[in-house]
């Protein structure tokens, strides 16, 4: 199933438990806008590279659209347009004064030099400054992309509309950014973790995890729950799993990252394939790496009783329907993600405000922001009596369709 349909499909199930109309369907889930662009620029030998970039805009019912920019082989439409509708309900369901957007190209980045990066960067802002802006639509990092790239992003856009740091987020703090938005993402899955086994009446160091992805979203959420006292029992990267049943040092493997550049050499774990972490036997499953690495082929054999789905999308439907029927909670991406875009929210307030806030007030409002995401979603879930993600969809789509109907159709 390609990505737009699985979450058309998601958006359905929320939309038949609140008998919302065809009508009301078919527009909240047609996207506002799609543009394709063409992206040239010069390569370090003095060839010409053209690529294509994309840039979906959703919705904007409830404030300027939000979304990343993921430089990925894999970006397409499908994709990008899967995401901006994602994203939409992301916002929604936090209650973030957000709509959904998300853009891209298809390309490599580590198959070009720094230069070559900043100048297709560059060429894409060319192609789209003139529809995104911190009052219709504000970019952030994605995959593949970074503070760096957002840096030359801001630039550029710049040099058409003056200076204006709220046009994208995810900045530098040197250049009006938040402090905390590296870790805000797992941050948000490690506060997720915490209330969902609360909720469940189990103990933290009784909840043995294993988290597929140890980039910055997996490995911030591994810090947070080990100093959390749940034992991160394996993690895994492209090199393989690292896998230790009474718990990995944590600390130390960050120490390991920053003098390697990755996992590959570490030695004080056991060394397994690299999808044996997705079966493992754990109370835990944190998925923090791609999209659809839970299928129909391998669901029957998690074992997790727990999965916080900290990726876009790493549960396809037909495993989905699979996980509930064997009674395995799911926590949706749209909800355990969030994080990232909560904190891009306060980094833009800031920079309309022309005001800095501490890391202990991000984190502070981070963990309630999520915190009381969190709970409504659960009370849906218990009223309702349908499964997470529905619950996070019909409490999105209730307050995306509310703010469609109070500001008319025309």
């Amino acid at each position: 199933m390609r990505a737009f349909e699985a979450t058309q499909h998601y958006f359905h199930q929320a939309a038949d438990q609140l008998q919302m109309p065809d009508w009301m369907r078919k527009l909240l889930i047609t996207p506002k806008r799609e543009v394709s662009v063409q992206v040239a620029f010069e390569r370090d030998n003095g060839s010409i590279d053209t690529l294509v970039g994309y840039r979906v805009q959703h919705d904007n019912s409830r404030g300027p659209m939000k979304g990343g920019l993921r430089y990925h082989p894999g970006v397409d439409l499908d994709e990008v347009r899967a995401l901006a509708s994602l994203m939409t309900w992301k916002t929604a369901v936090v209650d973030l004064p957000y709509g959904g957007a998300k853009g891209g190209i298809g390309v490599d980045p580590k198959a070009y030099s720094r230069k070559e990066v900043e100048r297709m960067t560059r060429a894409f802002v060319d192609q789209i400054h003139d529809i995104v802006g911190p009052d219709t639509d504000i970019p952030a990092p994605d995959m593949g992309t970074n503070f760096e790239v957002m840096s030359w992003f801001r630039n550029q856009w710049e040099k058409y509309h003056g200076f204006n740091p709220a046009v994208i987020t995810g900045k530098p703090v040197e250049e009006y950014g938040a402090r905390g938005r590296e870790e805000a993402t797992g941050r948000g899955v490690g506060t997720m973790a915490v209330k969902l086994v609360k909720r469940l009446g189990m103990r933290p160091e009784a909840t043995r995890t294993a988290i597929q992805g140890f980039g910055n979203v997996g490995s911030h959420a591994a810090k947070f729950l080990s100093e959390a006292a749940f034992p991160v029992v394996a993690v895994s990267d492209v090199s393989g799993t690292y896998y230790n049943p009474k718990g990995l040092d944590i600390a130390e493997m960050f120490r390991y990252i920053l003098n390697h550049q990755g996992l590959s050499g570490y030695n004080n774990a056991e060394i397994l394939n690299g999808e044996d972490l997705l079966t493992l036997d754990v109370e835990l499953l944190i998925p923090a790496a791609l999209g659809d690495v839970i299928t129909k082929a391998n669901a029957k054999d998690v074992k997790a009783k727990m999965i916080i789905e900290a990726a876009n999308g790493p549960t396809d439907p037909d495993a989905d329907l699979i996980l509930n029927d064997r009674d395995i909670i799911v926590l949706p991406d749209i909800l355990a993600n969030a994080g990232g875009v909560t904190v891009s929210y306060f980094e833009w307030v800031q920079n309309r405000q022309h005001y800095r806030w501490s890391l202990d007030r991000v984190r502070q409002e981070l963990d309630r922001t999520m915190s009381d995401a969190f709970e409504g979603v659960w009370q849906q879930s218990q009223e309702s009596k349908v499964p997470l993600r529905t619950a996070a969809f019909m409490i999105a789509l209730k307050r995306v369709q509310k703010a469609t109907e109070l500001a008319g159709y025309s």
